[in-house]
């Protein structure tokens, strides 16, 4: 009997990635890998465990070998648009391709250095103009791409903006590209040229990339930017660039601190109960002729709110990003109900009509859905409790919106059987309510009436929809819905995490350098007109100028709440890393095994010591530093020696094999 020849598949070549090459390139590279790689569906938890030899030898190299900073970015945005594509194949495949980037990023993460971890999360994409100056419109795009930063910046260029139209358009690679080395150019930018601009983080959360955001290092990172103990800016200036940085508050401009999300958030709520009061105060008093102060303030926080509202639309520069944030819609709500009372108020004002002013106030009247929950928004989307409720209402009203189109069919059909059955007892308006009510519960009132509608089908119709309404029907919806909440919930840490990521970057990810403070950003809002007679930098002044003078009071309480709290003392940060007074020797750029040195104390700013007075940092050198152990280091040593002799001998195999193979045909 013939022996077969053994088949044997052989990992696909590491990508060769040079620090210079552009995002583009660097996506093509590790776009073909996974897609080499991954032929098969697996899942997340199946690449942290029984699959996680096949992503060790690329999570090494890219750790030890590979320096490129925009790695990390690259990784995710294949993740969001193996995703993407996984929604139209439904077969698994490209699914599992995105959980290997994910699961890659992950690992790299890991085996970085506090700085390095900082540097790799919140690196900006700058994606160059790769394109050839052939139309004017190009030419255009160019300059604007060149201009200046101003404080009115947006996030992404005007350029991306135009295909940011939906989810798909931001996250699809087109279809002609396939991660193939003979990619055009032209074909790799189209997918770069969406994240322009983007750091990592903003990036995961687009990219759905919710166990990557859930990991501690990334947590860590996050944390340090709500808290304020990483920075954007380090002073306010005409000529001062955004970068991330940990925080040194003897060296940094005091005002720069308005920037921190949580007192962001802080001023916001202050902002909300204002608006909350001065709602109920024009209720209250409901004039009907005359405008109260009351409601000019009124008017003064709806117009600042919309303004505010719009300025982050801007800044987050996609849609979908802006979306991403639970109570975005709820804004919308609040600025359109506002805008609808305003317009009916100033209508009813203009032609006294009673009818158009009582009008405006029940229109009014509305706010207070959306006013009141909004005030909660932080503490409803800090708790881990409430935390995981919201995307869990957010599952089930999408799966209830969609289970309303099957039973708006159905009622559609049976009111128009009942009218015209009907027809000589009920109008079509008595019969649409009847027909609510029973769906809604009152199924003795169906029967009751079903005689009056027909003597022969009325009662054997009504039966039948009120056996499909109450039995069918609402079970259906109460399992779908359960099943939705099951679902969110069996992973309720990572939707917890992911909601506290979207709502801390969307309160630290702007290019503005300058933050008003609603109400006080309309002062912001009154110095446009001078964009036609000042400069990018003189406009800037004027507005940081504007700033210091507004803003001194919120100053002053941030400081003063900082020292009562005692939060920075002596330049020094909490939460993150090993001690930054303590380099580390030449070449010991990350750790050995894709581990993270142990640390005894947090992340602390240059030129900063442990708390711990019986360390004297100053004696501390680089050469007294620990290197690599040196048993580790024989046994990696070992190891590949081990694995060359099994490669040696299984080659040898191989080549029998094909030898016999080659003699049995002869």
């Amino acid at each position: 009997m013939e022996s077969s020849p053994v088949k044997i598949s052989l990992p696909p070549r590491l990508p060769r990635i040079r620090k210079d090459d552009s995002f583009n390139e660097l996506i093509q590279k590790l776009a073909k890998y996974f897609t080499d790689l991954v032929e098969r569906p697996i899942t997340f938890e199946e690449f942290r465990t029984t699959q996680d030899h096949l992503l060790t030898p690329l999570a090494r190299h890219l750790l030890h070998d590979v320096h490129h900073p925009a790695l990390v970015a690259a990784l995710l945005v294949l993740k969001g648009h193996f995703v993407t594509l996984e929604a139209e194949e439904d077969q698994g495949i490209f699914a599992a391709r995105g959980f290997a980037c994910e699961a890659v990023a992950t690992r790299f993460i890991i085996g970085l250095a506090d700085r390095e971890i900082i540097d790799s999360l919140l690196y900006e994409l700058q994606i160059p103009d790769v394109s050839d100056t052939e139309t004017r419109a190009v030419d255009e795009s160019q300059q604007e791409l060149l201009s200046p930063v101003t404080e009115q910046s947006p996030l992404l260029a005007r350029s991306s903006l135009r295909s940011r139209g939906s989810y798909r358009s931001r996250l699809t690679i087109p279809e002609t590209y396939d991660g193939a080395e003979d990619s055009s150019t032209a074909t790799d930018s189209e997918l770069a040229e969406q994240f322009d601009g983007l750091n990592a983080l903003e990036i995961a959360a687009v990219s759905g990339a919710k166990k990557f955001l859930c990991q501690k290092q990334v947590q860590r990172i996050i944390n340090a930017i709500w808290t304020g103990d990483i920075m954007f800016w380090a002073k306010l200036s005409a000529d001062t660039q955004k970068k991330a940085q940990i925080y040194q508050r003897k060296s940094m401009d005091p005002f720069c601190r308005l920037r921190v999300p949580i007192y962001l958030k802080a001023f916001e709520v202050l902002f909300f109960v204002a608006f909350l009061a001065f709602y109920y105060a024009v209720l209250m008093q409901r004039s009907f002729y005359s405008v109260t102060t009351a409601e000019i303030f009124l008017y003064i926080w709806i117009a600042s709110f919309a303004h505010n509202e719009i300025g982050e639309f801007w800044d987050a520069g996609t849609t979908t990003f802006y979306l991403a944030d639970f109570w975005s819609l709820w804004d919308l709500f609040v600025i359109g109900i506002g805008v609808a009372f305003f317009i009916t108020r100033m209508i009813g004002l203009h032609q006294g009509n009673d009818r158009i002013i009582d009008t405006s106030f029940d229109i009014l009247a509305l706010e207070a859905l959306f006013l009141i929950p909004r005030i909660c928004s932080p503490l409803l989307s800090l708790n881990p409790y409430f935390g995981t409720l919201l995307p869990c209402l957010t599952a089930m009203t999408k799966d209830f919106l969609k289970f309303l189109s099957l039973v708006a069919i159905l009622y559609c059909g049976f009111l128009s059987t009942f009218c015209l059955l009907g027809r000589g007892q009920f109008t079509s308006r008595q019969m649409a309510l009847i027909l609510t009510k029973v769906f809604f519960g009152s199924s003795y009132l169906g029967f009751d009436i079903s005689d009056k509608i027909s003597p022969y089908l009325g009662l054997p119709l009504m039966l039948v929809f009120i056996t499909l309404t109450q039995i069918l029907l609402i079970t259906s919806l109460i399992s779908i819905l359960s099943n939705s909440l099951s679902n969110v919930l069996s992973h309720a840490r990572e939707e917890y995490l992911y909601v506290y990521s979207v709502f801390v970057l969307e309160a630290s990810t702007s290019n503005r350098l300058t933050y008003f403070v609603p109400p006080l950003n309309l002062f912001s809002l009154a110095l446009r007109p001078l964009r036609l007679f000042l400069s990018s930098e003189q406009l800037r002044y004027s507005r940081i100028v504007v700033l210091k003078m507004t803003h001194l009071p919120h100053v002053l309480l941030i400081k003063l709440y900082e020292n009562l709290q005692a939060v920075r003392k002596k330049n020094t940060t909490f939460g993150l890393g090993s001690p930054r007074g303590i380099e580390k020797p030449p070449g010991w750029r990350r750790s050995v095994l894709n581990k993270r040195l142990s640390t005894r104390y947090p992340l602390l700013a240059p030129n900063s010591r442990p708390d711990n007075p019986a360390v004297d940092q100053s004696q501390v050198s680089p050469s007294t530093q620990p290197s690599a152990p040196a048993a580790a280091i024989g046994d990696i040593k070992a190891v590949l020696d081990q694995l060359t002799v099994q490669i040696e001998q299984l080659k040898a195999v191989v080549e029998d094999q094909e030898r016999q193979l080659q003699a049995s045909n002869d």
